[in-house]
């Protein structure tokens, strides 16, 4: 196995797994609460809460979201296809956790006149989605490639 490989498939099963923690987490109350403030400040998320559904149903129904996109970026042996699907959707997840950034208020403070993201749970959490993004878009073309040679 190449280096290339084993590290293609530790970032693709590392960023199921992720989706998978975090999507599990999505149906407990503390996360439900965490995620409020991001949720309600977003433009493209906000909708949901003034839709009537309480804060412990649009924390599960993101969770589900993260849990059938795990599966289907998971899929990829079998059906790349699918697995290209769900990580042009993780995609979306992503930029749509990353824009958090700047639909929340307090994220960013200036220190010594540089602007960073608070290194609290909001800045450093969705940090992270950098990363989640690109490893999302790496294993849509990745997949989407082997869906054609197949």
């Amino acid at each position: 196995m190449t280096l290339q490989r084993l590290g293609g498939g530790m970032l693709r099963y590392g960023l199921v797994a992720i989706l998978i923690y975090f999507g599990a987490f999505k149906f407990t109350a503390v996360e439900a609460a965490a995620i409020r403030p991001l949720v309600a400040a977003s433009p493209v998320l906000s909708w949901l809460y003034t839709s009537g559904l309480s804060v412990q149903a649009v924390s599960s129904l993101i969770g589900v979201t993260e849990l059938v996109i795990a599966l289907l970026i998971a899929m990829r042996p079998i059906a790349p296809r699918l697995s290209a699907l769900g990580s042009i959707a993780a995609t979306g997840t992503f930029a749509t956790t990353l824009s958090f950034l700047f639909t929340t208020p307090g994220v960013w403070q200036a220190v010594e006149g540089f602007p960073l993201p608070v290194p609290n749970e909001i800045g450093a959490f969705v940090l992270k989605d950098v990363f989640l993004l690109g490893a999302a878009v790496w294993s849509a073309g990745e997949a989407w490639r082997a869906r054609s040679s197949s």
